[in-house]
């Protein structure tokens, strides 16, 4: 689980985006674990890839979440099962709040944010036209949400939760 969310973390820094093909050996790596009889059953495989992109497909949708992400989460729901996937995800978005929080306050203008989604909700509703809701570049606030899934992970993987 290490290895697939922090090479996800050095792919997504690198080039804005997860590989398919490493999200693709992710998810055959939690297949071969759940039908080895080590991992979660295959039913547990299943429900655990299905919940990440069935919860958070809308934040994709919106684009507020990248589809990567998503499917990082996918791959480790399927290792580590539903039960577990729900708090890694939990944990994921509790870090994330964190980070956006610290970047919030270090250096942006908080009030500037609450107009910003306020905005962006308002177009939404008045043309129905999904734009990106990030600003495009390399802007302080387009942080890489794999890097508080891989600090999740790495929580998991120490017993933490």
């Amino acid at each position: 689980m290490l290895t697939i969310a922090g090479t996800a973390v050095v792919m997504d820094i690198a080039s804005m985006r997860i590989s398919n093909g490493w999200i693709l050996c992710s998810l055959l790596s939690g297949f071969l674990y759940s039908i080895s009889g080590k991992g979660p059953c295959f039913r547990e495989f299943v429900f655990g890839t299905l919940i990440p992109a069935a919860v958070l497909g809308g934040l994709c949708w919106f684009r507020m979440l990248g589809a990567g992400d998503i499917k990082l989460l996918c791959s480790l729901g399927g290792i580590i099962g539903p039960e577990s996937v729900w708090r890694c995800m939990g944990v994921s978005f509790f870090i994330g709040a964190v980070f956006s929080l610290l970047l919030l306050v270090l250096y942006g203008n908080p009030a500037e944010r609450l107009w910003y989604l306020k905005s962006y909700i308002r177009e939404y509703l008045r043309t129905g036209v999904r734009k990106p809701y990030y600003r495009k570049g390399s802007a302080l606030e387009n942080f890489h949400f794999t890097v508080p899934i891989f600090m999740s992970v790495m929580l998991y993987a120490g017993g933490i939760y």
